[in-house]
């Protein structure tokens, strides 16, 4: 076999990667983790984290983050940030193409994470100019001001809530007539007295000259519209993956999640996926790092058999 440049590489550094990497790194194999950003993923822009085993009383998401960073890199975990460009996995040796160079691998495991999804009402205009995806980031933008999120799924409310201890008033709208979020989450919603819902309802548009003014709702039931007079606009409306290097690499599903089986493996010998960019029906920080843990055992095994 020719020489090759690592037997695993790791693409995307949030919980499932880092994960990986760790289980990667603590195994001796040589691995390298490629992250085009910050290592930690979403969870770096997560208020607060109460739902992952051993924090009982709660972890932010930087540092639950940066906790799960250092453990992987005091284990030998290389981090190297770059930017994936493309993938050949037609031989053996797969080929991760970057700006610069490219990187052979026996192995792989794409952790790469997913996005917020957009709802094409200006989002492109008006990002950084008042519609947002993060209340951690820009949260404190609005103190004192009226604002709108968008969704009503456990990232909406948690968001939502997390908003009223800047914004003096925060519209929740939600396409149904109750939230998905999970029963605690709503119960804190509802006792707000920050938080009016907007119920059977969606957003259509956004007005501004410089930055957002308001928010066009219409009601999906009885169609009448309405505009929500707003400083800024939050939208958590679901996830899209991040998978524009994969291409037609792998098999995914129809919303373009990899398809993999109960150890990550894709439809491609040696090429493992983890994390939210899996076709998974939860994607949580403990479910990403179940995930990482399966994959990179898996890929372990795969490197010691070719």
């Amino acid at each position: 076999m020719a020489d090759i440049d690592y037997d695993l590489v790791i693409i995307g550094a949030g919980p499932a990667g880092l994960t990986a990497g760790l289980y990667a790194a603590r195994a001796r194999v040589n691995v390298l983790l490629l992250e085009k950003a910050v290592p930690g993923g979403q969870i770096l822009v997560t208020d607060w984290v109460e739902n992952y085993p051993g924090f009982p009383e709660g972890i932010s998401g930087y540092d639950l983050a940066e906790k799960m960073r250092i453990q992987a890199q005091d284990l030998g975990l290389e981090i190297e940030t770059a930017q994936v460009h493309s993938l050949d996995l037609s031989a053996d040796i797969k080929q991760i193409i970057l700006k610069d160079r490219s990187i052979r691998t026996k192995s792989l495991i794409i952790a790469s994470g997913a996005s917020p999804k957009k709802l094409g009402i200006g989002e492109d205009k008006y990002m950084g100019k008042g519609i947002s995806f993060c209340a951690t980031c820009d949260a404190p933008f609005f103190r004192d001001k009226t604002v709108v999120a968008i969704g009503g799924g456990d990232t909406a409310v948690q968001e939502a809530i997390f908003l009223t201890k800047f914004a003096k008033k925060v519209y929740l709208i939600h396409r149904r007539d109750e939230l998905r979020a999970t029963k605690i989450l709503q119960e804190r919603a509802f006792a707000n007295n920050k938080i009016e819902f907007v119920w059977d309802s969606v957003a259509t548009g956004v007005k501004g000259l410089f930055g957002i003014e308001g928010v066009h709702v219409q009601n999906v039931k009885t169609r009448e519209e309405k505009t929500i007079t707003a400083d800024g606009c939050f939208i958590w409306v679901g996830i899209s993956p991040n998978t524009d290097f994969v291409k037609d690499s792998v098999k995914t599903d129809e919303f373009g999640f990899i398809i993999a089986d109960a150890k990550m493996q894709t439809n491609v010998p040696g090429v493992y996926v983890a994390g939210d960019v899996r076709d998974t029906p939860l994607r949580q920080i403990s479910t990403a790092v179940g995930d990482g843990a399966i994959a990179a055992v898996c890929a372990e095994h795969y490197i010691e058999n070719i």
